[in-house]
């Protein structure tokens, strides 16, 4: 990016005056700038760069005695634009933020739209068919119940010598 200069008072050994840079009283505002420069050419190339592969929100993974809970924020998600798949201990959430029509023009824009995933390695084997998900609030809540084999089972420990 190219700064803007202005003439000084300052003048070289040949008479003529030597430009001076500006620089803004505020460092940050050349990074918002340089921000929307580069959003700007991101959005230009449009489809033949794949933005599948961004996480824009927030992701707790909760395990509890019988299963593992994951919650995803979603906000202004729509139930029908999501589609969440499991393989093996894998959870992944497919889904698409849809931008909103608008009236004006956007002087602004920061929030993210289009397609998105997101994986979440599970920690352990889960009961695939008793998976239950919700989408409450923008909150996507997963509940995966661990499979039987990978539950914790609490071991009896007799008294005595031998262990057969």
């Amino acid at each position: 990016m190219t700064l803007p200069i202005r003439l000084g008072n300052h003048r070289g050994r040949d008479g003529l005056r030597r430009p001076v840079r500006w620089l803004p009283t505020d460092p940050y505002d050349s990074f918002e700038d340089i921000y929307q420069r580069m959003d700007q050419l991101m959005r230009s190339f449009g489809s033949t760069i794949d933005r599948s592969g961004w996480s824009p929100f927030p992701v707790d993974l909760e395990e509890t005695d019988d299963a593992y809970i994951v919650e995803i924020d979603l906000p202004g998600v729509s139930r029908r634009d999501v589609t969440l798949e499991v393989n093996g201990r894998e959870l992944t959430v497919h889904g698409e933020v849809k931008e909103r029509e608008r009236k004006g023009f956007a002087r602004r824009q920061t929030r993210r739209t289009g397609r998105f995933h997101h994986s979440v390695a599970l920690p352990g084997e889960v009961d695939v068919e008793r998976i239950k998900a919700s989408l409450d609030d923008g909150v996507l809540m997963v509940r995966a119940p661990k499979s039987q084999a990978t539950k914790a089972h609490r071991v009896q420990i007799d008294s005595g010598r031998s262990a057969s």
